[in-house]
């Protein structure tokens, strides 16, 4: 099934077009949900209530961009709003669980490199992991981070930097990475 068909079975409510774009879309945006959860309970009913939105709201999508990515914004949100609706996010915000993350090589080290950047990211404290999640693998201003979390700029920014130079100390710990000699920089590790 074309992209296009299952817009125009989903506009109609057409289970088999909803069935495809759930089975096409989940897993990535499952990935995502894990990266803001504590659990994968929290995960899948985060993932569960974004496709619901995304169901109810397709109406909306002006084709204008990816498709995939109008599906990531839903499911980032619904998130964000999950993890306040059930008081899971705190001033010292967190990022967290992937088993997908898009790397620019397809080679093995690489791949393990991301997956296990991704487990220590995990470790961080859920607001550190929040925000690190947003700005650094979502692309998100501070600004931006700020107004969805209901916090200052400055607040994001700093939850940021600590989140940056604790997760460094991890990867450091664990031997993912040499002690770097330069500013850390998070965003190039995980594209390597």
């Amino acid at each position: 099934m074309t992209e296009q068909a299952i817009l125009a079975g989903c506009l109609h409510n057409d289970p088999v077009a909803q069935r495809e774009l759930y089975n096409r879309y989940s897993p990535k945006m499952l990935s995502v949900c894990y990266r803001f959860s504590q659990s994968r309970e929290d995960a899948e009913d985060m993932l569960q209530e974004g496709f619901i939105k995304v169901f109810t709201q397709i109406h909306t999508f002006q084709n204008r961009g990816a498709f995939e990515g109008w599906i990531r914004r839903i499911i980032v949100h619904t998130c964000i709003n999950f993890l306040k609706k059930n008081k899971k996010f705190n001033e010292s915000v967190d990022i967290a669980h992937a088993g997908y993350l898009e790397v620019k090589e397809e080679t093995v080290p690489s791949i393990m490199q991301a997956r296990q950047i991704i487990e220590c990211i995990r470790l961080l404290p859920l607001g550190y992991k929040t925000v690190l999640n947003l700005y650094a693998i979502e692309g998100y201003s501070h600004r931006e981070i700020g107004y969805m979390l209901d916090i200052e700029e400055s607040t994001s920014r700093s939850q940021y930097t600590r989140a940056k130079a604790m997760l460094e100390n991890i990867l450091v710990k664990k031997r993912i990475i040499e002690q770097p000699k330069e500013e850390f920089n998070l965003v190039a590790l995980l594209k390597k």
